[in-house]
């Protein structure tokens, strides 16, 4: 009990010291649990996300569920909401109920979820999770974690009143956390590759420390078994993403990583949490089923190349361009 405060405190600065759990919530104004399913088979993408916030009226919960083909999008605002104080989980209000393990989502009688998740791959027991130690560092304006890299998911979902069975889908999970979300951000996440066994997830945005911008980014690869990251201090992560085209290109001192991406539909417009108005923004542009391009290096030897045809790309649009809300 002597330690335990002085811990919690630090974790509500949205840090974590070493050998610490990212997917624990940590107590921050916003905790953000988002899911992605994938059935390369059907060509479907289903995303499920859900922003845990802290109000003066008690907590929260954005959420919102995405699919592809179509344009299905839904999101809505639901009380009362919390993490799970335990590990990687979110329950709202009786709509939704997730973790590493299940999924349970119900926004109407047309759009909802209810899988399972098998044969786990969680992010391997390191000293810090994607950002590196930057994990440790109390203060940040957002922090970022993929939780389980690759699952098999089965069971039901609805999407615009048309129901569909999943067997053979993937699934992927992750967390971010932090006061609110960054300014203007990019993301990918893409698994649907010839021969499966290999996933690649980045993020990275613009943010400020100590009064200074800058613009960092975490790439992480998994080669079957095997996981790579890629995040400064330790490695070179360079990124450049517009509407329509993502570029990240990264170096550690054995390998090297260029991701290439590109959109050609119209984006699915995501939901935001706005925590100190208890409303949110419609400022993410995701792609639902964008196509990526992947080489892993080692050396002078190719240790991977491939494109995934289903992959997730995002954009956030800056606050001076943004013109809606919910």
């Amino acid at each position: 009990m002597v330690f335990r405060r002085p811990l919690e405190a630090y974790r509500r600065t949205g840090a974590d010291p070493p050998f610490g759990d990212p997917a624990r919530a940590h107590g921050a104004a916003m905790e953000g649990y988002y899911w992605r399913i994938v059935d390369s088979a059907a060509g479907l993408v289903i995303v499920v996300l859900c922003g845990i916030c802290r109000g003066a009226d008690g907590p929260w919960a954005a959420l919102a569920m995405a699919a592809h083909p179509g344009g299905l999008t839904r999101h809505a605002l639901v009380a009362p909401a919390a993490a799970e104080p335990g590990g990687f989980g979110a329950r709202a209000a009786g709509v939704l109920r997730g973790s590493a393990d299940h999924l349970s989502v119900r926004l109407d009688e047309e759009a909802w979820a209810d899988l399972r998740l098998r044969s786990v791959m969680p992010w391997p027991r390191t000293a810090f999770g994607a950002l590196g130690p930057a994990h440790a560092v109390p203060g940040l304006a957002q922090y970022w974690h993929p939780v389980v890299l690759t699952a098999r998911a089965e069971g039901e979902a609805c999407l615009d009143g048309v129901r569909r069975r999943l067997s053979g889908a993937t699934a992927y999970a992750e967390k971010n956390w932090g006061p609110g979300f960054a300014r203007h951000w990019w993301w990918g996440h893409a698994d649907s590759f010839p021969g499966g066994g290999v996933t690649v997830a980045f993020a990275g945005g613009r943010l400020a420390l100590a009064g200074r911008p800058f613009s960092p980014s975490s790439v992480v690869v998994r080669l079957g078994a095997r996981v790579l990251r890629f995040v400064p201090p330790l490695a070179s992560v360079r990124a450049a993403a517009t509407e329509t085209s993502w570029r990240v290109r990264a170096r550690s001192v054995r390998h090297a990583v260029d991701i290439e991406g590109e959109a050609s539909r119209e984006p699915h417009l995501l939901p935001v949490p706005d925590v100190a108005a208890r409303r949110v923004e419609m400022r993410s542009r995701q792609h639902l089923a964008a196509v990526v391009r992947l080489r892993v290096c080692r050396g002078g030897r190719t240790l991977f190349e491939g494109e995934s045809p289903l992959a997730g790309l995002e954009l956030g649009l800056p606050l001076r361009t943004y013109g809606g809300g919910g």
